[in-house]
């Protein structure tokens, strides 16, 4: 378990630290820009997800931050998932369940090196 652990650490860390860096450096696709404005976030907002999102991929790889880094990250798909289904894009709705079911999964698992 603590393989599967450490795989999903780095894999968060990664997507966190890509889809910050994106944001932060206005190395947005298209579509995402789309996808953004469809939902309701704006500029100061995609700023504020985006050092979000960074701060969670230094927070999972430490195990005294591990549980807050997992919950700021699930809280923030959530987010994401009820202002698509406010928008009406079910979609993208259906399609974050398994980011959200990641966090939570690592919560469970706990971090590898913890102890």
């Amino acid at each position: 378990m603590k393989i599967v652990s450490g795989i999903l650490i780095l894999i968060t860390a990664f997507l966190s630290f890509k889809h910050g860096y994106e944001g932060l450096t206005m190395k947005v696709k298209p579509a995402q820009a789309e996808m953004m404005s469809g939902l309701g976030i704006g500029r100061t907002a995609g700023i504020i997800i985006s050092i979000l999102s960074i701060a969670v991929g230094f927070m999972v790889l430490f195990p005294q931050t591990f549980f807050a880094g997992n919950l700021i990250n699930a809280a923030m798909i959530l987010l994401i998932m009820g202002l698509a289904l406010k928008t009406g894009n079910f979609k993208l709705a259906l399609i974050e369940i398994p980011f959200l079911l990641m966090p939570l999964v690592m919560i469970w698992l706990g971090h590898p090196f913890k102890n």
